[in-house]
């Protein structure tokens, strides 16, 4: 299989079956050498990235609608114009020929010739593109940046003008891997020598203690220092929301919604993997996740439970000295990683605030007094957080926010932190650490 045939393939299986980019990329790039790897990825991720502005600079050139050409048409158009307009080692006419034989082999031989004019015309103007109209200012930049209109709206609300454009302009940044060392049996110059031997440069992370950058890795399966356990993958946000709640040596700890299992693990590293932790979720097949990245990770104090977290579970009252509940949310503080999220409407987002309440609120019973309570999302948006967090401390007093220290450019926090990625590097990610008084 070519790298752009399993780009298109990754596309309609979006489209037709609602499947997310990154898991179905997954079975695609095992049968792929690492260059194709590589740029399979890239389009894929780059198309949804990319997709309003691809379309509005298409349908200056296309005759008819892009919504009312035959599936998948439209996918191969934007594949072509994708590699046209952003991806300067791609040869045009290799572009254009690619295009046109995706379009043979998906059986739509008679549109080649659509696709072929099209993407020629793309490639002479190019240089000389049509303005996008600017009247609108949350449509121009809605098109401009390729995030969905209604999300537009509320960050001008929330940053204003420059705020807002820098936040979707590092929403269509491509972030290197964020690799965290395991350091209950690698030191951080032991992971990257690993890393080193095998072709992948590893850069510190700036300021974040035993964390490597890692760019072009292919599959990570594949690599010796992950299968032996030196390393799992977790953005700095993630890591710095376990980092706020001060796991110590012989804690307890509960992971309400733990899957993957990234913060468990942090845990488990905090505490020299000495003590306790818990890690729930609803589905066997995610805490089978979880167990076997302990299992390679070599980490004892770990073990699952399946667990609804809005159901009360009297044997865990007051037992816990740090509570972690990374709540369920609309994920918009990782659009950079996961593009196919622009996807979602505004309506799709109304039940998540009673969702994470309920949650918080049942989680808030496990934590022993004097015990800690950590809420965190990957989101951005008040109404999944601040607004959250208030509404239950309105409620119960025995519970206040209290200041915590990150490294960085985080520094000192007053009981709450939004993360941004245009100004912290970050996924967007909101923390909020409070404790229970009594």
């Amino acid at each position: 299989m070519s790298a752009r045939k399993g780009a298109l393939e990754v596309l309609t299986a979006c489209r037709t079956r609602g499947a997310w980019a990154d898991a179905v990329l997954g079975s695609h790039l095992k049968g792929l050498a690492p260059a194709d790897a590589g740029l399979c990825s890239r389009i894929a991720y780059g198309v949804l990235q990319n997709e309003p502005l691809l379309d509005f600079y298409l349908a200056q050139f296309c005759s008819q609608r892009l919504d009312h050409l035959q599936p998948p048409l439209a996918d191969i158009l934007r594949i072509g114009a994708y590699q046209i307009l952003f991806l300067d080692r791609v040869p045009d006419s290799a572009a254009v020929h690619t295009s046109v034989e995706l379009a043979k082999e998906a059986g739509r031989g008679q549109a080649a010739g659509l696709v072929n004019a099209v993407l020629r015309r793309l490639c002479r103007e190019k240089e000389n593109l049509p303005p996008i109209p600017d009247r609108d200012e949350g449509k121009y930049l809605s098109i401009r940046y390729s995030h969905p209109k209604w999300l537009v709206k509320r960050l001008l609300a929330l940053l204003g003008r420059e705020g807002t454009e820098a936040f979707l302009a590092a929403g269509n940044s491509l972030p290197p891997l964020a690799a965290q060392v395991n350091t209950c049996r690698f030191s951080t110059d032991e992971a990257a020598a690993l890393l080193e031997k095998e072709g992948i440069p590893a850069e510190r992370h700036p300021w974040l203690p035993d964390c490597l950058l890692l760019r072009e890795t292919g599959s990570l399966e594949g690599l010796r220092a992950f299968r032996e356990g030196a390393l799992y993958i977790q953005d700095p946000a993630a890591r710095l929301a376990v980092l706020a709640g001060e796991p110590q040596p012989g804690d307890r700890v509960l992971d309400v919604c733990a899957a993957p299992g990234g913060k468990s693990f942090a845990a488990a590293m905090a505490m020299g993997d000495r003590g306790e932790i818990l890690s729930c979720d609803l589905h066997e097949n995610k805490l089978k996740r979880i167990r076997e990245g302990a299992d390679r990770l070599g980490l004892h104090s770990i073990r699952t439970e399946a667990a609804d977290g809005r159901a009360f579970r009297e044997v865990w009252g007051d037992a816990f000295d740090l509570v972690l509940v990374d709540a369920p949310c609309s994920g918009l503080g990782i659009l950079r990683k996961k593009p196919d999220i622009r996807r979602k409407r505004a309506d799709d987002l109304f039940a998540l605030p009673v969702i994470q309440s309920a949650i918080l609120e049942n989680a808030a019973r496990y934590v022993r007094p004097g015990g800690t309570l950590l809420y965190s999302t990957c989101t951005i948006l008040p109404e999944e957080n601040e607004e959250v967090t208030a509404a239950f401390l309105g409620l119960h007093p025995e519970f206040s926010r209290e200041r915590f220290s990150l490294p960085g450019p985080v520094g000192t926090v007053e009981g709450q932190v939004t993360l941004w990625p245009h100004l912290h590097d970050t996924d967007g990610f909101y923390i909020c650490r409070m404790t229970r008084r009594i």
